[in-house]
């Protein structure tokens, strides 16, 4: 299988090729990498100029790995999304739990929820699963029981932004399989399984946003959106040091530090006149750039400890993104959050292009190890559809949820029932072939007699 990914961020478009296979690890193939028109703080404001930045990241993309693609993951901004808990509980008449039971639990919790006018479901991730009573059983997939409850995470996207999401792609000539959350991807691209166990909040620093995702145990118990970035750093130096943006830019690339600067001039041209030059010491760059990340880092500290969770982070604080590349960042971030903070990049994976080891990738390289498998263990995805663990490599487990008019009454096929109903399907095809037969013999004679 083929997956194309494509993080659609407010200042570049990543599109990245890949394959996975039951004898291969997801390898990537190919990466196209554009800049961002008609998005703004992760929200699109132009689809037309959009799609023209995903398809030229597209056309990159397929030009490095010289094939096609069979599956499309798409990222969505957090700014888009709302989220909430639920719970569902199923009684077992059989008493044996299976993915059917499964899937019924998460579905009436999906259908007890909450879920806001218009607004759409984009993961349903469970968190805590009780068979009879007991709590936090990490799979139920087997087990013996009367009674499953499952509790979940559900993150919601607004219906309008997704739909000129969805629009601006297929303008750019390809159909969205499954949209992902782009803090949930780039978890998926630089967590480990202890920091997981343990409780981790990961960040990823963009350059226009900030997303945060925290991960107990198997799912995201949390998620938050904060519309600063590294861009809110290039317009501060813009203005203070009165040059123009694309000199602020490259001023922050080269000379980007929280450390103390040496007493040094550079010379920067003058907005409006960048024909004329004035000189800035570094000392006014660094203390520009320590301001403005000091305070979101502030902010960021803040919106933890609203969250509630704070105390099971155990594994403290991942920082990814673009603007983690700042000298110093860590221990700024170290003192803020007064935790363990780790600067992460995405897991080494086979064919990992160079550019693609900048933390500012973590979401697009997560996008493509999400259609390849390495998600939650259980999921119901932004297609209503149950997903779950080695459901790529175990035939005949991939099971679509059938939403039922009522809605209350939904019920999975199981392997067995897909399996019967391909027998039946086979069957019907060795009873057309003699009938085909008769047909091919038919006109081969009738051509012949032409003939002679």
């Amino acid at each position: 299988m083929t997956i194309l990914g494509i993080d659609i961020g407010s200042t570049k478009v990543c599109a990245i090729i890949a394959q996975k296979s039951d004898s291969i690890d997801t390898k990537i193939l190919g990466v196209g990498i554009a800049k961002s028109q008609g998005l703004k703080k992760g929200i699109i404001t132009n689809i037309d100029l959009a799609s023209k930045s995903i398809k030229s990241a597209i056309i990159e993309a397929k030009r490095a790995a010289g094939m096609q693609f069979e599956r499309v993951i798409v990222s969505v901004s957090g700014s888009y999304v709302k989220s909430m808990d639920s719970s569902g509980i199923v009684n077992i008449p059989n008493r044996e739990i299976g993915i059917k039971e499964i899937t019924r639990a998460m579905q009436v919790a999906d259908y007890n929820a909450a879920i806001p006018q218009e607004h759409e479901k984009l993961h349903v991730l469970p968190y805590n699963f009780i068979v009879d009573g007991q709590e936090f059983i990490e799979d139920p997939l087997g087990m013996n029981g009367s009674r499953l409850e499952v509790q979940v995470h559900i993150i919601t996207a607004q219906r309008s932004s997704l739909t000129n999401l969805k629009k601006a792609v297929k303008l750019a000539g390809i159909e969205i399989d499954n949209l992902v959350l782009n803090s949930y991807a780039s978890s998926i691209a630089v967590l480990g399984y202890d920091e997981k166990e343990l409780g981790v909040a990961v960040i990823d620093l963009g350059g226009a946003t900030c997303n945060t995702a925290i991960h107990i145990g198997n799912s995201i118990r949390c998620n938050d959106f904060l519309s600063i970035g590294s861009i809110n750093i290039t317009n501060d130096l813009s203005m203070a040091l009165h040059t123009p943006p694309m000199s602020a830019e490259e001023t922050k690339i080269k000379y980007g530090s929280l450390k103390k600067a040496p007493n040094e001039l550079i010379k920067l041209p003058v907005i409006g006149d960048e024909h004329s030059m004035h000189e800035v010491s570094l000392e006014m760059v660094s203390k520009v750039i320590y301001a403005r990340t000091e305070e979101t880092l502030m902010i960021l500290a803040n919106s933890l400890d609203r969250c509630g969770y704070k105390e099971k982070i155990g594994a403290g604080i991942v920082l990814t993104g673009g603007m983690t590349k700042l000298e110093g960042l860590r221990d700024l971030a170290n003192a803020i959050f007064n935790m363990p903070v780790r600067i992460a990049r995405p897991k080494e994976m086979e064919g990992l292009f160079e550019i693609l080891r900048d933390p500012g990738f973590s979401t697009a390289v997560g996008l493509v190890l999400y259609g390849g498998g390495q998600f939650t263990p259980y999921e119901i995805d932004s297609n209503k559809k149950l997903r779950y663990k080695n459901e790529i490599v175990e035939e005949g487990k991939n099971i679509n949820i059938l939403l039922l008019a009522d809605e209350e009454e939904n019920e999975a096929l199981s392997g067995d029932d897909i399996r019967l109903e391909k027998n039946k399907n086979n069957l019907n095809d060795i009873n057309k072939k003699p009938n085909q037969v008769a047909v091919f013999l038919k006109n081969l004679w009738r051509r012949l007699t032409q003939l002679f």
